[in-house]
């Protein structure tokens, strides 16, 4: 699988705090992680970081402004470390973000294109926000894409079935975590 990755993206202390519904999420993402490494493919995570300044921060977006005031997702903050119960391997690439996208402000094409990525596994805490605003960029680039449903989470459940059930199936393959493990959903999709 050299021409695949699994983003992980936004799974960082606050944002678990903020979204983690006691379902065992956290558990279904590390199986996803470790199956993702068994099979050999790379691992990347995806952080969203805001300088101390808020130098990129328009108050024309809504989102970002509402979590600078509320001091969220500042670079150094204990809370924008990666959850560590999914914490990154040595050689595993972390890229930071600026905006809902891991594409928005960050290296990740660079980074795609080096390694000769074509096709991205998304996982991620919001469904509705990165995870969303991601498959739409992945989706204009014709990057192949699998969204492992149970492996997003967003704090508005209903928001999250209906992008699960309507709108990504019309892009990515939809699977849960377990049925991407299987190594027959793995052959017939390399």
């Amino acid at each position: 699988m050299p021409n695949r990755a699994l983003l992980v993206m936004d799974v960082q202390r606050d944002i678990v705090d903020l979204a983690d519904d006691g379902s065992g999420y956290l558990a279904r993402l590390r199986r996803a992680i470790d199956g993702a490494r068994a099979a050999g493919m790379p691992v990347i995570y995806v952080v969203v970081e805001l300088r101390p300044d808020d130098q990129e921060v328009s108050p024309r977006n809504r989102p970002l402004t509402a979590a600078a005031r509320a001091g969220l997702f500042r670079e150094g903050d204990p809370g924008t470390e990666i959850h560590p119960d999914v914490a990154p391997h040595p050689g595993d690439v972390t890229v930071t973000k600026r905006r809902g996208s891991a594409f928005s402000g960050s290296d990740l094409d660079l980074v795609l294109r080096a390694r000769g990525i074509q096709e991205l596994v998304l996982t991620g805490i919001a469904t509705s926000g990165v995870v969303l605003h991601t498959a739409c960029r992945a989706n204009d680039l014709d990057l192949g894409l699998t969204v492992l449903a149970d492996a997003c989470l967003d704090t508005d459940p209903e928001v999250h079935r209906v992008l699960i059930e309507k709108l990504f199936p019309q892009w990515a393959d939809v699977v849960s975590v377990e049925e991407w493990l299987q190594p027959a959903w793995q052959d017939g999709h390399q």
